[in-house]
């Protein structure tokens, strides 16, 4: 007879459910006199940002905000914002964090479709949403953050027809007692995060406690994030929860330092200011540290820990980094998975290649974090892994528990996504001998150029290795001979120049020559709310070359 070990149950004494907002509450009590949040000359400690946490938490429920209710934030990487990702999930209900440049009739229809309770705005952000609440059919209740640090011109006029409730009245009103619960079920609803909505209306991706619990676990672990790491918050909150990391600071007692609004040489200020230890941003954030003069003769010892996600970095981006001392991890995620779920882990065989070898490894997707549980590359056809060698292309594969529970209120674009018990991300990638994952593009980005299938992303990154080029994006241009072929906008470094013969050249010398580019176009690249490029643009400017 097999053991009956199914009699041992689950009971109070030996079953919890996982949440992130444990983090804050652990911290608090060990750590209570650290700094939590440093803001302009505000200093919070551990203590304090529990406090005001509880109180919020506690006003909320006092409002009759409870489980599967809906506070929506619309505001920058300020104290504020950083507390909603306890204070509302500590109410029981779920924190809906809205890109801060989206536009008036997108932020309707989130209030919308998200059914939010509550709207805590920024008074510098209040000219956008007094324009959607007059297109919304819903009218939550505001709550107002009058941030003393915002600029002369965010401190726009409020009218006196409409009700606000201060912020900071949340915190007084509050009970620092409240008997805050962590939920019943791990897979409660703990965030509403919406997609960027570049080819229709948003989709809001729905993240459980339990994800989130172990999104901040697999960061530590894959990360390596120390005791009390001191970090730059300047990736935006409203983006994947900030990549997790606002949960993340508070497991490991870290400081964190906000940002307002990025500026390269306020960036470098805060890193020397504060002793920063990490930060993390988009590659196009790396890309204006590195052409920013105030990094000229910078090298920060130790080493400042870098995380950035999005399109690849170019190579010569990362070489830069390398000279500033900032030690970039390079990883993969989407809204769908909490933010990262690859990392280009570095080996210590690279040290032993050159600085343009290691960057270019080091711009790869990578392995998987600790807490994912599987990523794969799978042939679109015959749904098979491809083969390990650098050169198969095929559609990049997810399962794991920082995958979203599903879309809210969209059943069929849910049972998509999770076909054949995987999350299709829709990205196109090869994996190398040595295991390691790299995107070649979106599916809808590859170009077919006489049977040949041509990765804009590589055109790309061949771009920025050449000196004159501060921003790059491919598409493909229709071509009577060869169907498609790669057509390349640029957007120049300041006070740079090059010809659209002299890219065309670059781009032959250093890669396959077919792959070229048999179009240069120049000028400022048109960019979504949350700073990619849109290629659906760019591909409509194409049709008239």
């Amino acid at each position: 007879m097999p053991i009956e070990y199914e009699q041992l149950t689950k009971n109070d004494a030996n079953h919890v459910a996982l949440s992130p907002i444990s983090f804050l509450h652990r911290t608090a009590d060990v750590y209570p006199h650290l700094e939590s949040l440093v803001y302009q000359e505000r200093r919070d400690t551990w203590a304090l940002t529990r406090e005001r946490c509880v109180r919020i938490a506690s006003s909320l429920v006092k409002r009759g905000i409870g489980k599967n209710d809906t506070v929506s934030v619309f505001a920058h990487n300020t104290p504020e914002m950083y507390e909603s990702h306890f204070s509302v999930p500590m109410a029981g209900a779920v924190l809906n964090t809205i890109n801060t440049r989206l536009d008036a009739e997108t932020v309707a229809y989130i209030i919308d479709h998200a059914e939010t309770k509550i709207f805590i705005v920024d008074r510098g952000l209040w000219p956008v949403l007094e324009q959607a609440l007059a297109i919304a059919e819903l009218n939550p209740e505001i709550v107002l953050i009058d941030d003393p640090h915002a600029s002369e011109a965010e401190k726009t006029t409020l009218p006196d027809k409409v009700s606000f409730t201060p912020y900071e009245s949340l915190v007084e009103e509050g009970d620092a007692g409240f008997d805050w619960q962590l939920p019943d079920d791990e897979w409660q609803a703990l965030s509403l995060n919406y997609t960027s909505g570049t080819t229709g209306r948003p989709k809001g991706v729905v993240y459980h406690h339990r994800g989130s619990y172990l999104m901040t676990m697999g960061t530590i672990a894959s990360w390596n994030v120390p005791h009390q790491p001191r970090y730059l918050y300047s990736v935006p909150m409203f983006h994947c929860n900030g990549w997790g990391h606002a949960w993340t600071m508070a497991a490991k007692a870290g400081t964190v330092v906000c940002l307002r609004a990025f500026d390269p040489d306020h960036f470098f200020d805060l890193l020397d200011q504060h002793q920063i230890t990490h930060f993390g941003g988009a590659p196009i954030v790396l890309n204006m540290l590195a052409q920013s003069p105030a990094g000229d003769g910078k090298r920060y010892q130790p080493n400042i820990q870098v995380m950035t996600a999005g399109a690849p970095p170019p190579a010569a981006v990362l070489q830069r980094m390398a000279e500033f001392g900032f030690e970039v991890m390079h990883v993969y995620g989407l809204t769908e998975t909490y933010g990262h779920i690859l990392q280009a882990a570095p080996q210590q065989s690279w040290r032993e290649k050159s600085e343009a070898e290691q960057a270019e490894l080091m711009s790869r997707q990578g392995v998987r974090f600790a807490m994912t549980e599987a990523v794969d590359v799978l042939n679109p056809d015959t749904g098979e892994p491809v083969p390990h060698d650098g050169e198969s292309m095929g559609e990049i594969v997810i399962r794991g528990n920082t995958v979203m529970k599903g879309y809210l209120k969209n059943a069929e674009e849910t049972d998509k996504a999770f076909q054949s018990g995987w999350f299709q991300s829709g990205d196109l990638a090869v994996i190398h001998p040595d295991g390691y994952i790299q995107v070649r593009d979106r599916a809808k980005d590859i170009i077919i150029s006489g049977g040949e299938n041509i990765s804009s992303v590589e055109v790309e990154n061949t771009l920025y290795k050449h000196a004159a080029v501060g921003e790059a994006a491919v598409v493909a241009m229709n071509d009577e001979k060869w169907g498609e072929v790669p057509c390349a906008f640029i957007e120049l470094k300041p006070n740079a120049d090059a010809s659209e013969q002299e890219l065309i050249d670059f781009c032959a010398e250093n890669m396959a020559r077919f792959k070229k580019p048999k179009r240069i176009v120049f000028g400022e690249l048109p960019k979504t709310a949350t700073g990619k490029i849109q290629k659906t643009v760019l591909r409509e400017h194409c049709k008239n070359l």
